[in-house]
């Protein structure tokens, strides 16, 4: 029951995050889901959530995203997802998160201390390769594209859509690559069909807090995150 409990907790505030921000199921999901599952199943999970609240929510705000930036963000992909399936089948996880959780804490304080950075045609390529790295390997494409738009002071509505757009080719990539080299299993489809109600849930209540979000706030969150989550990461 104790293990149930955390994890509606888990898929409930973490799809909040995502409808409202744009990318905090995947940096809140991944490390707390790795409480009750194995780094494979955690990151399967995720990357199938994911996928489904993508779906839900890109036709709603297509408008809003970039399409320059997304086909971007998308070749460069292409290049990390081998790379990250290599870190997935073959590098220790638990070294791996280790180095991940530095990086987030760094790039945190120097967005903090307002790091900026100009977007450029190249930084679009690398940013898209670093999350395809980072999708197949644990899950997580969210934090450099989130560094990424803030340092660019990105507005919310475009950082959200463009985002979600990104994660519905590089999740469906990845969650493929990572079945054909490393399988599945039936424990990572079942919590994944339990989760979607809740799932649904974070949706409608995430719409509700999007709306109430000045980009102050928004910078708080993005702070808040990024550092929970690297101090979290490697525990």
């Amino acid at each position: 029951m104790g293990d149930q409990l955390i994890f509606i907790c888990i898929i409930l505030v973490a799809s909040i995050l995502q409808t409202s921000t744009g990318f905090g199921f995947s940096i809140m999901a991944t490390p707390f889901l790795l409480m009750l599952f194995l780094p494979q199943e955690a990151i399967q999970i995720n990357i199938i959530l994911s996928l489904i609240i993508s779906l839900s929510l890109i036709w709603k705000i297509r408008s809003d995203i970039d399409f320059v930036i997304l086909k971007r963000f998308t070749l460069g992909s292409i290049v990390g997802v081998p790379f990250g399936i290599l870190i997935f089948i073959s590098i220790n996880i638990n070294v791996f998160k280790i180095t991940v959780s530095i990086l987030l804490l760094i790039l945190t304080l120097l967005l903090m201390g307002n790091f900026k950075v100009k977007q450029t045609p190249y930084r679009d390529f690398v940013i898209g390769g670093l999350s395809g790295l980072l999708t197949t390997s644990i899950g997580m494409p969210g934090p450099p594209l989130l560094l990424y738009f803030t340092g660019t002071d990105t507005e919310k509505g475009k950082l959200r859509a463009t985002t979600l757009a990104f994660y519905l080719f590089i999740y469906f990539i990845s969650l493929i690559t990572q079945i054909i080299f490393s399988g599945t299993d039936q424990i990572i489809w079942v919590s994944s069909l339990y989760a979607m109600p809740l799932v649904f849930i974070g949706l409608v209540i995430g719409q509700i807090i999007f709306k109430r979000i000045n980009q102050q706030i928004f910078r708080i969150f993005t702070y808040i995150l990024l550092s929970c989550t690297g101090i979290y990461l490697p525990l």
